[in-house]
């Protein structure tokens, strides 16, 4: 990739700092994807910042964890911003993070700053749900957590959280590996009867999909910064069952083997892209899929963003996606509030 390229170009304006944490952060993660599919956990756990909750309000949030099964360790941390001088409910925003299914956790630090922004500008409550990772668990094993997790919080005392908070206003959401997990728990959603969880929409930002054929823009951006093909690539084959390949309903959710997503009782969609994400193209594939089904879909483009931009805060592209997730919600609560 040429430095005038455009990834580059808005990486160029980033502080120093930051540009050779990102560098360093790519350059481990390759060397930690081993070649026989397995991953040298000690290596990346020095470079995986992680934070822990905190019961006094830290840029006007504070944070609380929940465990849901030790065994997985499948838990969630609780984003709570700070009370207001209204007494208005609060929507829940339960929250599915990226990392190739391999990488990250709830309390890895880009996350928790990210959902404290979720939480503090859209004033709503943010569940950021742990879940287990590939290689060592592989497909279906995410979606289990993830809607396991969602039972949990449907199933859970009204007192566990916060009393504003509104279940019937739930939104799901996640970013990369997060996104898929969270079209699938939808999916998963669709014919489950929730006590008082009422899911309202989903939020798939960058969302991971793929298939076997090369779109034009894996290839354009496939030695990107933060995704590049030959990590995409072994992120698939690390997730799913042995044997498959990127035909697999769990990663080409718009083939032959897929839902049919027309028959699928499904929320109000927005779809996050990035202009220079390899992951575009199937990002858009997406997006036509659920209009072209009959789904009520948005799409927002940003033209310059690289893949995993919401985790640089110093990107002017991380504030726009706190504004458009914030109208998209209020835009859905609306038309909800009216029918």
């Amino acid at each position: 990739m040429a430095d005038g390229d455009p990834p580059l170009q808005n990486l160029q304006k980033l502080p120093l700092k930051s540009r050779l944490l990102l560098r360093l952060r790519s350059v481990i993660v390759e060397k930690c994807c081993r070649p026989n599919m397995t991953v040298n956990r000690p290596l990346i756990s020095l470079f995986e910042p992680k934070v822990s909750a905190s019961s006094a309000a830290h840029d006007g949030v504070f944070t609380r964890d929940t465990v849901i099964d030790p065994s997985r360790n499948l838990w969630f941390r609780l984003f709570v911003p700070s009370p207001t001088s209204d007494d208005l409910p609060m929507p829940i925003l339960i929250y599915f993070h990226g990392g190739g299914f391999v990488f990250f956790s709830s309390d890895f630090l880009p996350f928790d700053i990210l959902c404290r922004q979720l939480a503090r500008n859209l004033q709503a409550i943010v569940v950021s749900v742990n879940y287990r990772l590939s290689p060592e668990h592989r497909y279906p094993s995410q979606y289990e957590d993830e809607f396991d997790a969602l039972k949990f919080i449907d199933e859970l005392d009204s007192s566990a959280f916060p009393e504003k908070s509104d279940f019937g206003r739930c939104f799901i959401s996640g970013d990369s590996a997060g996104g898929n997990i969270a079209h699938h728990v939808v999916v998963r959603s669709g014919d489950y009867d929730f006590k008082k969880v009422k899911i309202r929409g989903l939020i798939a930002i960058q969302p991971f999909f793929g298939g076997e054929e090369r779109t034009e823009s894996e290839i354009r951006f496939a030695k990107s910064p933060t995704l590049n093909l030959e990590r995409a690539d072994w992120y698939w084959k690390a997730f799913l069952p042995d044997g498959s390949n990127r035909k697999h309903p769990a990663a080409h959710v718009f083939g032959a083997d897929g839902v049919n997503i027309s028959a699928v009782k499904f929320p109000a969609t927005l779809v996050i892209v990035g202009g220079c994400d390899q992951l575009q193209d199937w990002d858009r594939k997406y997006y036509e899929w659920l209009k072209n089904a009959g789904k009520e879909v948005e799409l927002v483009e940003y033209p310059k963003a690289i893949h995993a931009f919401y985790t640089i805060p110093e990107l002017p592209e991380a504030s726009l996606l706190i504004k458009d997730v914030k109208n998209f919600i209020q835009k859905t609560v609306s038309n909800v509030n009216h029918q």
